[in-house]
């Protein structure tokens, strides 16, 4: 009978001992935590993606609040104030991603940088404009105006390119700088100015050309608008990564949650067609 008691005690024990060992098993260890379950099945992980506040930091943060979660992804938007240091901070690998530029300024990048960068898809467009504090239209310009547009070469020429598209000046096929110009009859002088400060630069200008990651944040309406981009636009912005990362399942579900209806819809309710999702 004590032998009985005995046996039954080192059996117990035994299985004891094996249930701690398959806890400790399953919950992993302080350097590498259980995984956790999406509803979607997947844990995929977190995605750092850089971007100006307005409007893909706008766009990002609902994407994270509202749809994220379901899909197994965490999204860490990481902010910038400027279009040279997201690309800069993206080859570096102190992001995964970013979102603010479209095709055109991303291969300028890589050309200048000699950086390697790609895009994985269009996002959506960000309308940009002419704006004005002294005329209604582009027609009401005098000779001689004063007009300011961004300094660096994909933006400069969208810039110039509208102008030409009006008949106000005329341009080469592609053009880039003020040396592209080829006509200017109404003596339009041109100030080249960094993307960030052209907003200021409305009061102090007769026209100023401001996207709309600056022209939101700085307070800049419609009605001061004398003109604005078309839909048909080629600027959309691209979502943009490493070629190490371009197929990793969290871009890829990023890109699949950034042209999801649910998104496109918040872009149409936030912005009324300022902002137009690429689907």
């Amino acid at each position: 009978m004590q032998f009985t008691t005995r046996r039954t005690r080192l059996a117990g024990a035994a299985v004891a001992l094996w249930a701690v060992f398959a806890l400790t098993a399953c919950a992993g260890t302080a350097d590498e935590p259980a995984a956790t379950t999406g509803a979607a099945g997947d844990d995929l992980g977190t995605v750092t993606v850089g971007a100006l506040a307005t409007p893909a930091g706008d766009i990002l943060k609902f994407v994270q609040d509202n749809l994220a979660a379901d899909a197994g992804l965490d999204i860490k938007f990481q902010e910038f104030t400027d279009y040279n240091t997201p690309n800069v901070a993206l080859s570096d690998g102190s992001i995964d991603a970013n979102l603010f530029q479209n095709a055109t300024f991303l291969e300028t990048y890589n050309t200048q940088a000699g950086g390697n960068l790609v895009s994985v898809g269009e996002i959506y467009l960000p309308s940009a404009a002419f704006y004005s504090n002294t005329v209604k239209s582009l027609d009401d310009l005098k000779d001689g105006a004063t007009i300011a547009i961004p300094n660096d070469p994909t933006n400069e020429g969208r810039a110039l390119k509208i102008l030409a598209g009006e008949g106000l000046i005329e341009t080469t096929d592609e053009p880039t700088s003020l040396a592209d110009i080829t006509d200017n009859p109404n003596k339009y002088e041109f100030r080249e100015i960094e993307n960030a400060t052209l907003p200021q630069a409305v009061q102090d200008v007769d026209a100023a050309f401001v996207t709309i990651s600056f022209a939101l944040p700085a307070g800049l309406t419609a009605d001061q608008a004398i003109l604005i981009e078309g839909s048909d636009s080629p600027y959309a912005n691209v979502l943009a990564t490493t070629p190490e990362l371009e197929n990793d399942p969290r871009i890829v579900k990023l890109k699949e949650l950034l042209l999801s209806d649910e998104t496109a819809a918040y872009m149409e309710e936030t912005w009324g067609g300022l902002v137009i999702p690429s689907v």
